[in-house]
């Protein structure tokens, strides 16, 4: 894995990382946000530590663990990524809370136009922020957006 200097990092913060999507998937996966190694390496989820590709492929999800550089064989297993929010930043917690709200709404267009079985948002407290459902818990929620149903995953990035 290329190592990166925090100049580096940092100055990959607000990037956006394109979207892993196509039409009628099986699960679309959603982060919260890039991170910094994400948004550097143009890769989701890949700070190391991060459990999302040992997860998906522990889940049965892959028949292999991925890199995060193989993000684009998630298509051929019916499998997509995209984010709540679409800036890279170093934590979550530097969102705002109107970020959120739109990026629930641009979210929501999103799945209703790709139209995936599964929403699969990894992150209760970003759903609960932008969906404006306070009482959300990790699980299969009864909201719909379209045909596509949701579930709520707890979020792997490691980050304590």
């Amino acid at each position: 894995m290329t190592r990166f200097t925090p100049e580096e990092l940092e100055a990959a913060r607000d990037r956006l990382v394109p979207d892993v999507v196509a039409d009628g998937l099986r699960v679309l996966f959603c982060g919260i946000n890039p991170g910094l190694m994400t948004a550097a390496t143009g890769h989701h989820f890949a700070r190391p530590g991060n459990r999302f590709w040992p997860v998906l492929h522990l889940s049965g999800f892959t028949p292999r663990l991925l890199k995060p550089s193989e993000q684009r064989e998630l298509l051929s297993y019916g499998l997509g990524i995209t984010n709540v929010v679409a800036r890279a930043s170093a934590r979550a917690d530097e969102l705002s809370a109107e970020e959120y709200r739109e990026g629930g709404r641009l979210l929501a267009e999103k799945v209703a136009r790709l139209g995936p079985r599964w929403l699969a948002v990894v992150g209760v407290t970003a759903y609960r922020a932008a969906f404006d459902d306070k009482k959300a818990v990790v699980g299969p929620q009864e909201r719909t957006i379209g045909d596509s149903r949701v579930w709520v995953l707890p979020n792997p990035s490691g980050l304590r």
